[in-house]
């Protein structure tokens, strides 16, 4: 360092008792960085001068940020100062134990998430559901926060309601129900001994500057990068700023050669209209005029740290930050103050290309010695996208704002065991919690628990079975072709006493504090102690100990309805903060992370509206209007402190800031932040090589070669040598698609819960009129009690029940009245859902007949029941839809046990809608006759066997793709990239 920086020239060495002493760091220099080697310089010449002084920061976070920042500048070891955080409840942080004595009268603070607790049960009592509740007492606590850090006293509600009788009606009732809760505060915080954390800052802030007025403390004392107009912090800085030895430090306060008096006075706050809270440097001018210092006392902090931009940037951000009044002047600007040397901006097509032009801008830093690189942005899924992608270069940088405690393993397994409990067991809900990689152990011990749990999986495939254990046990037991039975009742056994304890989560009058004890111990049955290992699962421990501790849990009822919603907003509300131990020279960062901070490259991402600035936050509680009697804040004021932090981000030495053009949804709009520096550029400079080689990452080195219509030729040795009826049409049709299920021997799994399709509604159907032939030999007069059997059992949802009842009913009174026909003319019911199976053509074929009909001829009648319409005629013109003449052939082989005969019908009993009526009784050879339609089938089976069986055609996908309507094999044999080309 020059001998001319060694010492702060501004600071004197003696002071007028009571003049204020202010100094700004201007946002070309890190904050943090600057402040470090300042003092570093103007203490350090004394080894113990250092460690005499404090520092008050406004956060934890800040303390972090200044702690690396004198750690940077000693390059040897020294004594730090204390350095104290003031504390913000909005953020969790708690006053410095150097301000908070351990002696006092002072009651201690109440627990904030017993305090939420219990506002929520205020506020259940008024008529909300448990999880509106909670989000609403969110919203009321940053409600009581604010009125407390400004000291309005709760009886000025309603002098500002007075003030303002032309309230809608809604905003008169949350007025009045805010009243009544806290009517009842102050009494429920007495009863458990405890005040607010806010009170108890304010209180403690102020008892230290009236201590301080009297008796100064020794050694320096510097108040820096505080910028909060709250009147407790606003007197404890007057009272630093005038201590001998004392001194207050702003961030990037904008000096009459950046910002002249006339816009800085324009700013307001203003007698009759609010000031201009959306501008970057409103909340500092509002500072000052509380600590009493007119901005021509600020002096500019001579030392400047590392990672240092030009003054002249400084101005050219302020002057795109002008107020609109007096963005005229942009015109008139000589072309130096409105260069932004060493900004670059890059606008890509969605958040995916935004990520990876971010990811290839960050590793390119890194080529760079010593070089330092920072992401900053208030959008955690864009971080997260950027944190993915710098893996594939072995990068760890993890998103130091944090990931929410929902989003981390140990969060979403307490979620996962909610869930299946509320849901009873559903198979959704039940497979995601098995399947939880914290869930089954480690090693082998894991891959035996994924095996049973697959098997589960395979049988809980299609409708969902009855709620509960007992639900369960009676669908594991139904035997299935797949998996077999014994397989099922194996991993069953196996896995039954692990999810048996969820039944019991909801068990009797739950709370929430009982909710919390017994996830604890589900948690540490499924998943053992991987449950509760590192930061995350050491989060959620503390979370569910602080949930069973806090009396407002032991209050809180909670319906298995309310409970997922609940505890996803406590768990949101926990981010889980990666440790040490990333990338020493790559940050990714949120707006607070940081505020103080500054790296070579700084990379300002997100910069759409809605994100940079973000959306005001709604206050449900109070009304703006009775925001402004009281003098509280606007709910605006976020977009300036948003809009100064992006202008302190601006001052690094390389800066680079991107946007989508859309995102996952629609088009975005640019930030106003953004169109403020192009209004004022004409066009900021785009960094279009990071575009390219972002873009050309994943690029595919040569054209695109999609795949030609798929014709797989087996050899003979691989091809079936047994086909079933229903399988021609398919081998016909689609030759891919039987290729795919008979030889690969894939097949398509029906979803989990799925909704009860048409296959079911025809096996259900099948069933009834199965059990009605082999139990009651078709007595008409049993058959409706059996179908309304099945329409009003439990395994049926109402709203199916609702839609398919009124039809279903209709088409079996119409197979009733067919058979009491039929039987009057002579015929009787052979046999039913019987499998047969003959030689044809070298092939087995084979198949199940739905009935077969003894004619008073002695011929017989291959029977197909049907829940939709009949296949049409020019269907079995074209050779297809020749199921009924296969199974004609079958039986006339006397393939079908105990059944002789000659077929001499083939008959479609149709369910479906018939004209006005339900029920229709056709046959596919009223033209041909019975003979010839089953010399059809034969030649028909003849020559596709011929083909596909037992000679060398390929298997062809979509050969008729008129016949062939069934989509399970599209994506295997990559339809789209070849259908509609040839």
């Amino acid at each position: 360092m020059p001998k001319s920086e060694t010492r702060l020239e501004a600071w004197p060495e003696r002071r007028v008792p009571g003049d204020p002493l202010v100094f700004t760091i201007p946002a070309h220099r890190s904050f943090a960085d600057a402040l470090a080697a300042g003092l570093i310089a103007r203490f350090g010449d004394e080894p113990l001068a250092l460690a005499r002084g404090r520092i008050l920061l406004p956060t934890n976070r800040a303390v972090r940020t200044v702690t690396e920042a004198f750690v940077r500048a000693s390059g040897n070891g020294l004594v730090l100062p204390r350095l104290i955080p003031i504390g913000d409840p909005e953020l969790a942080d708690r006053i410095g134990a150097a301000l908070d004595p351990l002696e006092t009268s002072l009651p201690p603070a109440v627990d904030p998430l017993d305090r939420l607790l219990t506002l929520a049960n205020l506020v259940r009592e008024l008529g909300e559901s448990a999880a509106e509740s909670l989000r609403l007492a969110a919203d009321l606590a940053r409600t009581l926060d604010q009125l407390i850090i400004a000291e309005v006293e709760p009886a000025r509600l309603v002098e500002a309601a007075n003030d303002a009788p032309e309230l809608a009606n809604h905003w008169q009732d949350s007025l009045s129900r805010l009243r009544a809760i806290l009517d009842r505060w102050p009494a429920i915080l007495a009863a458990r001994g405890a005040i607010d954390l806010a009170t108890r800052r304010n209180l403690m802030l102020r008892a230290t500057a009236d201590r301080w007025s009297v008796s100064p403390p020794p050694g320096f004392t510097i108040a820096a990068g505080i910028a909060t107009t709250a009147p407790a912090v606003a007197a404890l800085l007057a009272r630093v700023a005038r201590l001998p030895e004392g001194a207050l430090v702003l961030p990037a306060l904008a000096l009459a050669d950046a910002m002249p008096d006339e816009e800085w006075d324009a700013l307001g706050p203003h007698d009759d209209r609010a000031g201009d809270v959306t501008h970057p440097q409103y909340h500092l001018k509002a500072l000052l005029d509380l600590v009493g210092v007119a901005r021509s006392e600020v002096q500019r902090w001579r030392s400047a740290g590392r990672a240092a931009s030009s003054a002249v940037r400084s101005r050219a951000v302020m002057h795109a930050m002008t107020a609109a009044d007096f963005s005229e002047k942009w015109s008139a600007l000589p072309p130096r103050e409105r260069r932004l040397t060493g900004i670059r901006a890059a606008e890509l097509a969605d958040p995916a290309s935004e990520a990876m032009t971010i990811a290839v801008a960050l590793r390119e830093a890194l080529e760079i010695p010593g070089q330092t690189a920072a992401l900053v942005t208030p959008d955690r899924a864009l971080a997260s996208r950027v944190s993915s992608i710098l893996l594939r270069w072995g990068i760890a940088a993890d998103d130091s704002a944090g990931t929410p405690l929902s989003q981390a393993a140990p969060g979403t397994l307490l979620l996962g065991l909610t869930a299946a409990a509320a849901e009873q067991l559903a198979p959704v809900a039940l497979l995601a919690l098995l399947k939880h990689p914290l869930v089954g152990g480690e090693g082998a011990e894991r891959a035996a628990w994924l095996d049973q749990v697959r098997t589960l999986d395979l049988a809980l495939r299609g409708p969902r079975p009855a709620a509960g254990l007992p639900g369960l046990d009676d669908h594991l037991a139904q035997p299935r072709k797949t998996p077999p039975i014994a397989q099922v009742e194996a991993a069953w056994s196996a896995l039954r006493p692990r999810v048996a304890p969820l039944t019991a989560l909801f068990d009797g009058a739950t709370t929430l504090a009982i909710l919390a004890a017994r996830l604890r111990e589900c948690a540490s049955s499924l998943a053992g102690d991987a449950a509760w290992r590192g930061p995350a699962g050491r989060l959620a421990a503390e979370l569910l100990a602080e949930i069973e501790a806090a009396p407002g849990a032991a209050f809180t009822p909670i319906t298995p309805s309310d409970a997922v919603p609940l505890l996803r907003q406590l768990l949101d509300d926990r981010p889980v903060r990666p440790p040490f131990g990333g990338h020493p020279r790559i940050q990714i960062l949120g707006l607070l992370e940081a505020r103080l901070q500054q790296s070579d490259l700084m990379i300002l991402a997100g910069l759409n509206e809605g994100s940079w600035p973000a959306d005001s936050s709604p206050d449900p509680w109070l009304a703006p209007r009775i925001r402004a009697n009281l003098g509280l804040p606007t709910l605006d004021v976020v977009t300036g402190l948003a809009a100064h932090d992006f202008a302190s981000a601006l001052g690094a030495p390389r800066v680079l800031i991107t946007r989508a053009r859309r995102d996952g949804r629609s088009p975005t709009v640019p930030s106003r932040l953004w169109l403020r520096l192009q209004a004022m550029t004409g066009g900021i400079a785009r960094d279009h090589r990071l575009e390219r080689l972002a873009a050309a990452i994943d690029r595919p080195t040569g054209p695109p070669t999609p795949v030609d219509q798929p014709a797989p030729r087996p050899p003979l040795a691989a091809r079936p040598t047994r086909i079933a009826v229903t399988d021609l049409d398919r081998l016909q049709a689609d030759p891919f698609a039987f290729y795919a299920k008979a030889i690969l021997r894939l097949r398509p799994l029906d979803p989990l819960d799925a909704d009860h399709s048409a296959a079911w509604k025809g096996t259900a159907v099948h069933n009834i009129l199965e059990e009605w032939q082999k139990q009651d030999d078709c007595n008409p007069s049993t058959l409706l009690a059996r179908a309304q059997a099945l329409v009003e059992g439990d395994a049926i949802h109402p709203m199916l029940r609702a839609l398919w009842q009124p039809r279903l009913i209709e088409a079996i009174k119409w197979i009733a009245e067919e058979e009491e026909k039929l039987q009057a003319a002579g015929r009787r019911p052979k046999a039913a859902e019987i499998w047969g199976e003959t030689d044809i053509a070298g092939v087995r074929l084979f198949g199940k007949v739905d009935r077969i009909d003894l004619l008073p001829d002695g011929g017989l009648a291959i029977i197909d029941y049907k829940t939709g319409k009949a296949p049409p005629r020019k269907a079995v013109d074209a050779g297809f839809a020749l199921q009924l003449g296969l199974l004609g052939l079958i039986a006339r082989a006397g393939g079908f046990d105990k059944i002789a005969g000659e077929p001499r019908a083939h008959e479609y009993w149709s369910l479906a809608k018939n004209k006005d009526t339900f029920g229709r009784r056709s046959t596919p050879d009223d033209k041909l006759g019975a003979e010839a339609f089953l010399e059809r089938a034969e030649r028909q089976f003849t020559i596709a066997a011929a083909r596909w069986l037992t000679g060398n055609e390929p298997f062809t996908a979509k050969l008729n793709p008129a016949y062939a309507p069934y989509e399970d094999y599209d994506q295997l044999m990559r339809l789209e990239e070849w259908y509609g080309r040839n």
